[in-house]
């Protein structure tokens, strides 16, 4: 685990917890009694502060370890004296957003208790002002076991659609036992938030105009195929498609989720039986795997690559939950993976500029790429880990004869791959929509470099290990107080000169860390 070891509270850590504050209180009564001005104990801006705190989470998560972490966090704002407003329990559905009212507060803090999509951290605090202290948690857990929280990739997703509706915000990532994170809540308590900090911007060299330009005659005319609307709240898969074309010459075709559906029931039996079987062929782990949710799963591998074949589709971006995994009983993941190792990108969530991005890495000659969120920090290792929940191509696995396919980390539903990702060195770039109304083209693109290091599968899914370039702490927070997208893509092609050529060429506000 990153830093310290950290998990959540048990019962007798809880109980201890509160013996010591009783302590504190006592100590700091008699102090008070003789004489001693409390204000010399805890400063009077952060006794006197209200800190409205919203903690966002999801059932599909460790609710345990959320509700801990949620405790800790209001225990130690009480500690430094704040009057803490806001829901006293995890809003998790609409109802739970519908029902909070947030009084007056001196501190807005969106508490990412467990993942959670961006509508409730839009509706609650897109308006108050601003900046919003985005606070995450660290994971818990062993190597190799489900990432159970996944709070960090909650807090970059609510930071940009936060950004999207003029909101700002300011990050800090830990657990409230560390000092570093009591530090910078006492600082935030008095007013001094944290900083946007970012990693120094890097210019490096131009490729040239022609390579370029035959990276644009690659992209122009090719298609990617669409599958149902992007998932409430997450605005980084929101697309203009008339913008997409004017710039990159890609066509999106559009489907719905109801029309794959019926793509998807035309697949024959034995049509069915037959992909199952070339897949634990390929992959004999699979045949662990509940085999009725596996052959739904290889039958949507069927539908989407005659929908490819029919309408000449170069990528597939497509919702993948919820309705696959509660309407057809499964998890999509490995068919998405599949067809990426027979060359057709494919993007879950629907992500439709992620496959762009993925497009434009594959047209400087990155071959195949993935769409990762970062999950985890290691501060003084200087990496990130970077994560999805299993759609990788196998090729793409540290080792491939051993591309492991189970059931979804969180849903338990077959099948997903589950296997560290190859090492060396990555680029990480994605681009996205730009909500500066100065900039003409609509979209600004971030881009870094790091290394993929040998390592376990650090989270159930695919996980790969990356020591940045830039400082790992410094990225993460640029990251996410830039309000950049939670997906990034990770290519093991160093295609920055051309990333940045094609940028210029488009006009296109390019940030380089």
């Amino acid at each position: 685990m990153v830093g310290p070891e950290h998990s959540c509270f048990s019962d007798k850590d809880h109980h201890s917890l509160i013996k010591k504050r009783k302590i504190a209180l006592l100590a700091l009564t008699r102090l008070y009694s003789s004489g001693t001005l409390l204000q010399e104990v805890l400063p009077l801006e952060v006794e006197m502060s209200t800190v409205a705190l919203v903690a966002l989470a999801r059932p599909t998560f460790d609710l345990g370890c959320a509700q801990a972490n949620f405790d800790s966090a209001r225990a130690l704002l009480e500690e430094f004296g704040a009057t803490v407003v806001g829901p006293a329990e995890l809003v998790m559905t609409v109802d739970d957003v519908a029902a909070v009212e947030l009084p007056a507060a001196d501190l807005h803090i969106l508490f990412m208790a467990s993942f959670s999509d961006a509508s409730p951290a839009v509706e609650l605090l897109g308006k108050v002002k601003g900046p919003v202290l985005g606070w995450s948690m660290r994971e818990p857990g062993e190597v190799g076991e489900r990432l159970k929280l996944n709070s960090m990739c909650g807090v970059n997703l609510a930071a940009h659609a936060l950004m999207n509706v003029g909101q700002s915000i300011r990050h800090i990532h830990g657990n409230a036992d560390e000092p570093q994170v009591r530090a910078a809540i006492k600082d935030a308590l008095a007013g001094k938030m944290p900083e946007a900090t970012t990693p120094k911007n890097v210019v490096g060299e131009l490729g040239t105009e022609a390579d370029a330009q035959k990276a644009f005659d690659w992209l122009n005319g090719k298609k990617i195929g669409a599958v149902g609307e992007a998932p409430i709240g997450f605005t980084p898969c929101v697309y203009d498609a008339q913008q997409i074309r004017s710039l990159f010459g890609l066509d999106i075709r559009q489907i719905s989720i109801d029309d794959a559906f019926g793509k998807i029931s035309e697949v024959k039996e034995e049509v069915r039986e037959l992909a199952y079987a070339g897949a634990v062929a390929a992959q004999p782990s699979l045949a662990s795997v509940n085999i009725a949710e596996a052959k739904k799963v290889y039958g949507v591998e069927v539908a989407l690559d005659k929908w490819r074949e029919d309408e000449l589709l170069d990528a597939i971006a497509i919702r993948c939950w919820p309705e696959f995994p509660t309407e057809m009983g499964a998890c999509i993941c490995s068919s998405l993976g599949r067809l990426s190792d027979r060359g057709t990108v494919t993007t879950c969530e629907r992500d439709v500029l992620g496959a762009v991005t993925m497009m434009m890495c594959e047209s400087l000659g990155s071959d195949e790429n993935y769409l990762v969120d970062i999950v985890d920090l290691d501060a003084s290792q200087g990496l990130v880990r970077l994560w999805h929940c299993g759609s990788a191509a196998t090729k793409l696995a540290a080792d491939p004869k051993n591309a492991t396919q189970t059931t979804h980390c969180n849903r338990k539903l077959g099948v997903a791959g589950n296997f560290p990702l190859k090492t060396g060195p990555v680029t990480l770039f994605r681009i996205d929509r730009d909500v500066d109304p100065s900039n003409r083209t609509g979209l600004r693109m971030v881009v870094s470099r790091g290394e993929s290091i040998p390592a376990p599968n650090h989270f159930q899914g695919n996980t790969a290990t990356v020591i940045t370039q830039p400082d790992a702490a410094a990225l993460v927070n640029g990251i996410v107080t830039g309000g950049y997208p939670h997906h990034l893509v990770i290519s093991w092609i160093d295609v920055r000169p051309g990333i940045r050529q094609m940028a210029k060429m488009l006009g296109i506000p390019l940030t380089e860390w």
